[in-house]
């Protein structure tokens, strides 16, 4: 398993930005990007694999846009147009080799966005 550490996350006002980062220890063939709000369930929000187009939560789509350095083996979320209902605990998590089948998880960010 790779280890998984996030950053990036914080407070903005709506209609505002930030950018979560997620740097891994490995290589990675599917990452991606959960986020859980309180009483909520876990929620993916965007996953890129290899030579895959990414994929996206309706609710975040055209808002948010995932990519990855690969010579950093760091993946990224950048967030537009934030809104009050993204407000969450934001962790990425890396697939098993070959697999979006999630074995490795972050330790979380908060994003909070106030209106």
């Amino acid at each position: 398993q790779v280890q998984l550490v996030e950053s990036g996350g914080g407070s903005v006002q709506a209609g505002g930005s930030l950018r979560l980062s997620c740097a891994a220890s490995g290589y990675t063939y599917c990452m991606g990007w959960f986020r859980q709000a309180p009483g909520k369930e876990r929620e993916e929000v965007a996953r890129r694999a290899v030579l895959a187009s990414p994929t996206y939560a309706d609710s975040v789509k055209g808002r948010f846009t995932i990519s990855k350095d690969n010579a950093k083996n760091t993946l990224y979320l950048q967030m537009n147009s934030l809104k009050p209902e993204d407000t969450a605990i934001y962790s990425c998590a890396a697939g098993a080799p070959g697999t979006c089948r999630w074995t490795s998880w972050g330790q979380g960010t908060q994003v909070t966005v106030s209106s």
